[in-house]
């Protein structure tokens, strides 16, 4: 696999449910009495960054890992964000491991145009003191599943080179994961490439491997995403919170939405990654379809992108839960509940 390239290293041990008060969000719905444990692959990234806050601050969630892996930076950059992130919300009983730091093939692609050059910009964040853990990401993603006592969701939400890596290494595994839940694709046009999203473009040949695993899967992609707005008025609900963590959050989805409308003239950007949360979290969050879906690797002006049949016109059969609408006051409601419990906990 490829090398990891984070030197500094310290074991964390694999924690148990976290626990956390209900409020009134949880009351739409009866809180599990079993947390579904979740690894969540990421490459923090502002989006990511939110993506792990609803993960470690809802209580339907165990999160057992954030693996790392090269994408809207490289992986030195989005190991150390994640780490940033853990810090400023209190998160410390959840091992951080770094993993892939290139594509299966092909020169990385990073997004510095989008999250700076840090990958984490716009908040002046101090020093890390959460560690990163010292095994590679697809040992931690096979020591979790191995020790789970149910079946384990991974979220992607980079480019899913960690996740085909775990899966070619440890096919075994396969059978005990529930499913896997993406960000990523597009039933339309693309955002980096006419007809690509960035995280499959990173990595289209490990799209094409977690989508032939056997694993049921579900694409979060950008017809979806395009949805889940930072409007001003959820800025200004994230901001009421009143709390350090509330504000850090403003200043990222502001460096966020100022790229934005610099890059794609959208005067609200979409949050993308959490939406894969919060389908986990609430189902009703996120309107899906079972539809056949293939990556497209080799086209010379299309490569990376995500061909969904929503009309019948192939012939192909059914292989791929797609994401399509978005319940849009339903999702902030639970990504600003998130952060209001780590926020008051920290």
């Amino acid at each position: 696999m490829p090398p990891v390239t984070v030197a500094a290293r310290a074991r964390v041990s694999l924690p148990g449910p976290r626990v956390a008060a209900r409020t009134a969000v949880d009351r739409e719905a009866p809180l599990s009495h079993t947390p579904r444990p979740v690894i969540l692959d990421c490459d923090p990234g502002h989006d990511d960054a939110m993506a792990i806050l609803l993960a470690a601050g809802n209580p339907t969630i165990d999160l057992r890992a954030i693996t790392t892996v090269a994408g809207n930076q490289t992986l030195a950059k989005t190991t150390r964000n994640a780490q940033r992130v853990c810090t400023v919300a209190g998160i410390d009983d959840v091992p951080i491991a770094a993993g892939c730091d290139r594509p299966l093939r092909g020169a990385l692609l990073t997004a510095g145009d989008v999250h700076g050059e840090s990958g984490l910009d716009g908040p002046a964040f101090g020093e890390p003191t959460v560690a990163v853990d010292d095994r590679h990401a697809v040992e931690v993603m096979h020591e979790v599943v191995q020790h789970a006592d149910r079946p384990v969701t991974i979220v992607g939400v980079g480019p899913l080179t960690n996740v085909a890596t775990y899966l070619d290494r440890y096919p075994a595994d396969r059978g005990r994961l529930e499913r896997i839940e993406i960000m990523g694709g597009s039933t339309g046009r693309g955002n980096t490439a006419p007809y690509a999203e960035f995280n499959v473009l990173v990595d289209p040949e490990a799209a094409d491997v977690v989508l032939r695993s056997g694993v049921p899967t579900t694409w979060h992609g950008l017809q979806v995403t395009h949805q889940a707005t930072a409007t001003a008025d959820v800025l200004r609900r994230i901001e009421g919170l009143g709390t350090p963590l509330a504000a850090i959050c403003v200043e990222l989805l502001t460096f966020f939405r100022d790229t934005y409308r610099a890059l794609f003239g959208l005067d609200d950007p979409p949050v993308h990654d959490p939406v894969a949360i919060a389908h986990l979290i609430d189902p009703v969050v996120v309107g899906t379809a079972r539809l056949p879906m293939r990556i497209e690797l080799v086209g010379e002006h299309t490569r990376g992108a995500t061909v969904v049949d929503t009309s019948g016109r192939t012939g192909w059969e059914p292989n791929a839960e797609v994401g399509l609408t978005l319940a849009h006051d339903r999702f902030w409601d639970l990504l600003i509940d998130a952060i209001d419990r780590l926020g008051a906990a920290g």
